[in-house]
């Protein structure tokens, strides 16, 4: 796991990040707020620990850029400011917990672990019921497909067959297991199959630079980019 700790005071940073390469972390350190942006808006990390009293950004103004930028990212403020109105400002700049110095290593271990599982968790809940293939999202729950954020209607069949298209991207898809699959029936003879498939090309390709089902001459159709 690659954490970026933001922290202005030299010692204090190389103890966290001594500390934390003990239980195996790779760690990366900006010592004022600018370079803490600069880090987490061009670097991929799983976690940002930052302090709120910084040079150049703060960390409460801090916390709302990467916040807009990187929604999902994991951020845990550690400062010295430790009352309720403290808390709740880091809170609702968009930190996911708050731990008041000093600190015990123990328990700061024990905070990445927990936010980090519950990241780890969210994101497989979610994975559950979103399908998203290139700029195309589709929610199974609530049955919106959209693609580059534009919303697309389709009828409940269309649905269905471009959801398992999805679940089965990059592989070719014979008429016999999409008739089976999605129609329930083995009966492939006819050309409903095509029908449909036009169907969805003129909904989900037609207004769209990269086309994203294909005809394989013979075998079938993929869904798949270019």
């Amino acid at each position: 796991m690659h954490i970026l700790v933001i922290e202005d005071e030299q010692r204090v940073a190389e103890l966290i990040k001594k500390g934390l390469e003990e239980h195996g972390f790779q760690i990366t350190l900006a010592y004022d707020g600018e370079m803490g942006k600069k880090l987490s808006l061009s670097k991929e990390f799983d976690l940002i620990l930052m302090d709120i009293i910084l040079p150049k950004i703060n960390g409460i103004d801090l916390c709302k850029e990467i916040r807009s930028s990187r929604p999902d990212i994991p951020i845990i403020m550690l400062t010295a400011l430790g009352t309720t109105d403290d808390k709740v400002e880091g809170f609702d700049a968009g930190a996911n917990d708050y731990l008041v110095k000093p600190f015990d290593f123990r328990e700061l271990h024990a905070r990445i672990r927990a936010l980090t599982n519950r990241v780890q968790h969210n994101n497989t809940f979610n994975q559950g019921f979103i399908l998203r293939f290139a700029d195309l999202e589709m929610n199974l729950q609530t049955k919106i497909v959209t693609r580059n954020n534009e919303v697309i209607d389709l009828t409940p069949k269309e649905f269905r067959l471009l959801e398992y298209m999805m679940k089965n991207a990059r592989r070719v898809l014979s008429r016999t297991e999409i008739a089976e699959k999605v129609w329930d029936t083995f009966d492939s003879g006819t050309n409903f199959i095509d029908v449909y498939i036009n169907y969805l090309r003129k909904k989900i390709d037609k207004n769209f630079a990269t086309k994203l089902i294909h005809t394989k001459p013979g075998m079938g159709f993929i869904f798949k980019e270019g």
